[in-house]
């Protein structure tokens, strides 16, 4: 807008017609006329419920942008390194984050996690394996057997 406003002043010093200013001072003012992106597609920021806690382990620029590489990290460093934390697990994300409607994030279109990706246009498939509400494991979790293979690998 600056570098705008200081064409519009050489343009002025230098003699630039009345009606070419007039012009260049309607595009300007159409420009700032026009609404945002969302505005003008109708389409709201989703409405999400406060979670539970004092305050989130990032702040919330951060957690709209790189959440999903915080969690891939979390994870990586959990199953792969054996370094086992919470500050940025998903269990916690869901334990804070859970609907008091529904218990869940991922259960109805107003839960937190669903809200933001429908939104986005992501595809959210973190609940293909992990539980949306706290204190349960995933259905795929619950129907794995627990017994552990025989010595001998499952051979026979």
């Amino acid at each position: 807008m600056a570098r705008l406003a200081g064409y519009l002043r050489a343009g002025l010093r230098t003699g630039l017609r009345p009606g070419l200013r007039l012009i260049v001072l309607l595009g300007v003012t159409a420009v700032m006329a026009v609404p945002s992106f969302e505005a003008a597609a109708g389409v709201d920021l989703p409405k999400l419920e406060k979670g539970k806690g004092e305050k989130c382990v990032e702040d919330t620029a951060t957690m709209r942008r790189n959440h999903m590489d915080l969690l891939k990290a979390h994870r990586d460093d959990t199953l792969r390194r054996g370094i086992r934390t919470t500050r940025h697990s998903l269990k916690a994300c869901v334990e804070c984050h859970a609907s008091s409607k529904t218990g869940s994030v991922a259960s109805s279109k107003e839960d937190f996690c669903v809200a933001c990706h429908s939104y986005a246009g992501a595809k959210l498939d973190c609940w293909d394996c992990h539980a949306t509400k706290p204190g349960k494991r995933a259905v795929t979790q619950a129907a794995q057997p627990t017994a552990s293979l025989p010595s001998n690998g499952g051979r026979q």
